[in-house]
């Protein structure tokens, strides 16, 4: 039996394909049989048609014989033409139509009779030389002429109601066969499929009722007879361990190491889990260490989309590529796989006991174990666990692995939530960006515009003077606008290390000094603060530029001082001697003047106390403070 069972013309498959085989081609025979006599009726049809279109022409020719303003010969010519092209066309055939006579002895000889008293005595009646009495001629042969061809018409239609019949006795037969093949296949496979079923389904009922006699008829030799032999093999086993206390105690030392197992496993993973990497990089390592620990040769790991209820796959080990391109997004309800995420359970799956043939069937694995990936009850995806032998989990390893499922949830939601956080980071950054634009570049482009509606209203009423006094408006408005662009690329391209903020100041202050001619000093006071992160150091950095832009643009100032003290608490003053502004007037006309909003939303970003000190004619200190408790470990 452990030879005869790997023969092909044993398995059941072969039986089942063997089955679809021969009923298949009964019934694609049956229906090409059906078609052709469809074809066959079709193209008789045509031929009815065009047989009594015969009678229809001869008809035609006698009008243009009879006319009374005499015979139009080319008329007469072009009618007699398609009538014998007609003719032809019915003798030859056309099967593109189609279009043919019945193969029909007395049908062929009817059509010669009428093809042959056309060409024979009718067409030369049409060119008698007797030009007057030519249509007393004619006439005199039509009425035979349309006889002949109605009793051509009537012997094609006779042919062609037969074949109807025929047509409709095929069909009959082809229905019931339809009917008695279905009865067939359906009791073929209840004594294939269904009937080993309820035996092995009884078998294992009583084996779980602690009946370790029970043993399985083998009557065949398929797969069906090699699963009950394997059933039979494991009630003989299941018989001798339990009648044997030497062995239950080895089966409860053998739990015991796989408990040790099951524990190992989880603190391997856990400890992977925590540690930093990339999305694909953890799933990657998640699922082979996993089937490491659980002797899986295939596995894979798929991630849920909530809007579509589709599983993308992310990672897979162990299956063959066109499983793999073929499963790249599955549907939820689509396999096991997708149960186990939708459903909120845990699947574990026999394929030799499935009756469906699954694709991880197909590629050669036995046994699968799909598990979900859940974070506070929400579903993120499952991973897929198959096995080449038969594998039955434990309940405490199918408990391990669901806790496992469970972590690697928590440890995806975590990095994506870190992955939003750094998106909302560059939207601010584009927010604050697109704020310093309309500030600088908006402003600017505005009065150039305003300018050149002046130029044109001077230049139209010939002020030469006025003309000159505006066009050094606008190159002044240009030049500012070009040192705008220059300043904001330079300020967004500023990146500063660990402990490199001191450095960014100086450069952006000895920039700003070179640029405008006004004096800057810069003074640092070291008093034992802490090195600042490079995020928080970004944005103090882009807080003075903003302040010496705005110094550039409105202040008139001749000198600026900036002072930094690094003690516990941060501190930052930027002080001009230019012309001041009302604080409270600026604060009314609304968003970001003078870059004021900017600054704030940059201050608030990192938790500092922004504060202006300015009145108009007294120049504009502001003060920048970091506290210690907001400050963060470099």
């Amino acid at each position: 039996m452990g030879k005869e069972k790997f023969v092909w013309r044993h398995r059941l498959s072969t039986r089942i394909l063997a089955l679809n085989i021969g009923g298949l081609i009964v019934i694609m025979s049956m229906i090409v049989g059906t078609l052709w006599l469809s074809w066959q009726l079709e193209g008789a049809g045509a031929a009815i048609n065009d047989a009594g279109s015969l009678r229809m022409r001869a008809n035609l020719v006698q009008i243009k014989l009879d006319r009374e303003e005499g015979i139009d010969q080319s008329d007469v010519d072009k009618a007699v033409q398609e009538q014998n092209r007609l003719l032809d066309r019915l003798l030859s055939g056309d099967p593109s139509r189609p279009l043919f006579i019945p193969n029909d002895s007395d049908v062929r000889k009817q059509f010669l009779k009428v093809a042959d008293h056309w060409r024979n005595k009718m067409v030369p009646a049409i060119y008698s030389k007797d030009i007057e009495n030519r249509s007393k001629i004619y006439y005199a042969l039509l009425p035979d002429f349309i006889t002949q061809t109605n009793l051509l018409v009537s012997m094609i239609e006779r042919a062609n109601e037969q074949k109807s019949n025929l047509l409709r006795f095929s069909q009959g037969v082809l229905a019931l066969t339809v009917c008695l093949g279905a009865l067939a296949i359906a009791y073929l496979l209840y004594l294939w499929i269904i009937l080993p079923l309820g035996r092995l389904q009884n078998g294992v009922h009583r084996m779980a009722s602690h009946d370790f006699t029970v043993r399985l008829p083998i009557d065949s030799r398929d797969e069906f007879g090699g699963l009950m032999q394997g059933f039979n093999a494991m009630a003989d086993e299941l018989e001798s361990l339990y009648r044997d206390l030497e062995a239950r105690v080895a089966d409860k030392t053998a739990r015991m190491e796989r408990q040790n197992h099951e524990l190992t496993t989880l603190y391997d993973v856990l400890v992977f889990l925590n540690q930093p990497a990339e999305i694909e990089t953890l799933c990657s390592g998640f699922l082979g260490k996993v089937m490491r620990h659980f002797n899986a040769q295939g596995g894979s790991l798929r991630v849920l989309d909530g809007r579509s209820d589709r599983l993308h796959l992310v990672v897979s080990e162990g299956l063959p590529q066109d499983q793999i391109g073929a499963e790249q997004c599955t549907h939820v309800n689509a396999c096991h796989c997708g149960h186990a995420t939708f459903q909120n359970k845990i699947i574990i799956q026999n394929l030799n006991y499935s009756n469906n043939k699954l694709p991880c069937s197909k590629s050669g694995f036995v046994s699968l174990a799909a598990f979900r990936i859940a974070c506070l009850d929400q579903s993120l995806g499952e991973f897929t666990l198959l096995f080449s032998k038969e594998r039955n989990l434990s309940a405490a390893e199918a408990q391990v692995l669901s806790l496992l499922g469970q972590h690697l949830g928590v440890a995806l939601e975590n990095r994506r939530l870190s992955a939003r956080a750094r998106e909302m980071a560059v939207a601010q950054e584009r927010n604050l960006l697109a704020q310093g634009l309309h500030d600088s570049i908006a402003q600017g482009l505005n009065f150039l515009k305003m300018q050149v509606d002046l130029l044109k209203r001077a230049r139209n009423v010939g002020d030469h003077a006025e003309v000159e006094e505006i066009v050094e408006l606008i190159s002044g408005g240009i030049d500012e606008s070009y040192q705008d662009v220059r300043e904001l690329l330079l300020n967004f391209r500023s990146k500063l290390g660990p402990g490199e903020l001191f450095e960014g100041i100086r450069e952006a202050a000895d920039r700003f000094s070179r640029q405008t001619g006004i004096s800057v000093s810069f003074f640092v006071e070291d008093a034992g603060g802490a090195p600042l992160p490079p995020e928080q150091q970004l944005q103090l950095l882009f807080i003075v530029q903003e302040s010496l832009s705005n110094i550039r643009k409105h202040a008139n100032a001749r000198s600026v001082s900036i002072n930094v003290l690094n003690s516990p608490d941060f501190q930052i003053e930027v002080t001009d001697d230019g012309s001041g502004f009302d604080l409270a007037e600026v604060d009314a006309r609304g968003e970001g003047h003078i870059g004021l909003h900017i600054m704030r939303e940059r201050a608030e970003r990192i938790g500092a106390q922004l504060e202006f000190k300015t009145s108009p004619g007294m120049g504009t200190k502001i003060r920048l403070i970091l506290s210690k408790r907001l400050r963060k470990a470099a």
